[in-house]
């Protein structure tokens, strides 16, 4: 607020309150609009004295600009009036304050908060890249907050913008030096391109709580500038492959090597397809109707496609929306076609095991013959598990479990063949086991460590000499020093997968 001696203008329209902020000729003040509707607005007022002819150009600049663009993510000029002391721009107020003061009150932001404001900065370029005007004072101070909860990003203060071809080049030095690309600073010819590096900075800052030159005299901050040096990410926080990669292309120092606008904004971490914005909720709705249409057609694994495809609109319809009742109702169907998802998942998970079992008529017997052996039941289920899992693609830690259980109990069944009961798996001969029981009877009396030699002689994985617990190589190593049911070092997917089929292709042609 104001303190003794102040006096903001006087307005006949508005009523002026707070100053918000200053710069070198002009205050910024918060303001209502007289009448009913109480309007809140922002009014930069500038002082007639303090322009020189450059500060004349930059008003205009800002004012021409401002008057012919429209768009969510860009602050909105209302009106402008003057009178003999002052210039006075009526601007959209926003509430959150500057993206400077968001970073700092919070350090640095999460990368999926970070995401969503470069999306909104991008969405705003891309507006203003086709209209060919560049802002080259891109910087957090520039950057507004619609409001502090969940807030849009807004882009302000156009006073060096200019309308710029791609081919244009400038010399002239424009914007603040702490977020000025390379080309700038150095006083050397420059183009659009400029805003990229100082995208890249503001995305810098936000993830690693400062600029990359952050320095304490414009000397030192000229030097690191100036430097051959590739711009350095931090180790931590730890950042997606995605968000790196674009961060190192736009702090390129070679402007010819810089990212350029189109790579920008296909980038997927920039992902512009799914920005929030007013037409996420009619993308996702669209995709919903197809799904059910399709759903009704009992195609399910299109129909599973499509709901994915909807929810990936959804998650940004429901960040853009405002409205609490609207977004409650927008979740309460998210949450109805999540459900339906995981229905048809199963559902698809389910028919492709059935078409696995379908080509696996051993195996099928061998469920038939065991259906009064419960722990065989469970083996041979886990192992059916795991076969499905890994025909989805889904090779991983949760699979290489689900082989290691079932091969744990199939081998513990081998070497005792009757602990639910009298054994329906006849017994093997020394001639069925190639030899290499030497005259045990078949699996019946081996101990784990051989049966692996004896029901699968010669069937050792390529590379591997000896059974999984003993060998050595890498790629059967992947998982580490955990134990597994066999008390022995756990062994990578692809050897466990190889024995695991061995073993129950034994216990089918038993």
């Amino acid at each position: 607020m104001a303190g003794p001696g102040w006096a903001p203008p006087r307005l006949d329209e508005f009523i002026l309150t707070e100053r918000l902020g200053a710069g070198t000729y002009a205050t910024v003040y918060k303001a209502y609009r007289k009448g009913d509707t109480r309007e809140v607005v922002a009014i930069k007022c500038v002082s007639k004295r303090s322009l020189n002819r450059a500060s004349v150009e930059n008003l205009l600049t800002e004012i021409e600009i401002l008057k012919t663009i429209r768009h969510p993510h860009i602050v909105e000029l209302k009106d402008f009036q003057w009178d003999s002391d002052h210039i006075y721009l009526i601007m959209e107020f926003c509430a959150g304050g500057d993206l400077s003061r968001f970073i700092r009150m919070r350090r640095i932001l999460p990368e999926k908060v970070a995401r969503i404001f470069l999306q909104q900065l991008a969405c705003a370029l891309k507006f203003l890249h086709d209209h060919n005007i560049s802002h080259l004072d891109l910087k957090p101070q520039n950057i507004l907050l619609s409001t502090p909860e969940n807030p849009q990003l807004k882009l302000a203060d156009f006073g060096f913008a200019q309308h710029m071809s791609p081919w244009d080049e400038k010399h002239v030095l424009r914007g603040s030096p702490l977020y000025m690309a390379p080309e700038m600073v150095c006083r050397q010819q420059y183009d659009a391109r400029v805003d990229l590096w100082s995208v890249g900075v503001i995305l810098y800052e936000a993830l690693f709580g400062r600029p990359p030159f952050a320095s304490r005299s414009f000397a030192e901050l000229e030097e690191k500038i100036r430097s051959d040096r590739a711009v350095e990410l931090p180790s931590r926080p730890l950042l997606s492959a995605e968000c790196r990669d674009l961060l190192g292309q736009l702090l390129e120092r070679d402007p010819l090597k810089r990212i350029s606008f189109e790579r920008f904004f296909a980038h997927p971490f920039v992902d512009m397809e799914h920005v929030p914005g007013p037409e996420s909720l009619c993308k996702a709705t669209n995709l919903v109707v197809e799904a059910v249409k399709k759903d009704q057609e009992g195609d399910a694994s299109t129909a599973l496609s499509l709901y994915c495809k909807a929810l990936e609109y959804f998650v940004p319809a429901l960040h853009y929306e405002s409205d609490a009742r609207r977004k409650e109702a927008i979740r309460a169907k998210v949450g109805q076609y999540i459900s339906r998802a995981e229905e048809l998942k199963a559902l698809v998970t389910s028919s492709n095991k059935s078409l696995l079992q379908k080509e696996n008529p051993a195996r099928e017997l061998l469920k038939e013959m065991a259906k009064d052996k419960p722990r065989l039941c469970a083996a041979l289920e886990m192992a059916s598990a795991a076969i499905a899992k890994e025909e989805e693609g889904r090779d991983d830690r949760d699979t290489l479990e689900l082989y290691q259980q079932s091969l744990g109990e199939l081998l513990l069944l081998l070497a005792d063949p009757d602990p639910d009961g009298p054994s329906r798996v006849p017994e093997r001969s020394d001639k069925d086991a190639g030899g290499a029981v030497h005259g045990q009877g078949g699996a019946g009396g081996a101990r784990p460590e051989h049966l692996y030699l004896a029901v699968m002689p010669g069937s050792q994985p390529a590379g591997c000499c000896s059974p999984p617990w003993r060998c050595r190589a890498k790629r059967c190593r992947r998982g580490g020093g955990r134990m597994s049911l066999l008390s022995q070092p756990l062994w990578g997917t692809g050897c466990v997968r190889h024995w695991c089929h061995e073993v129950l292709a034994v216990l089918g042609r038993g």
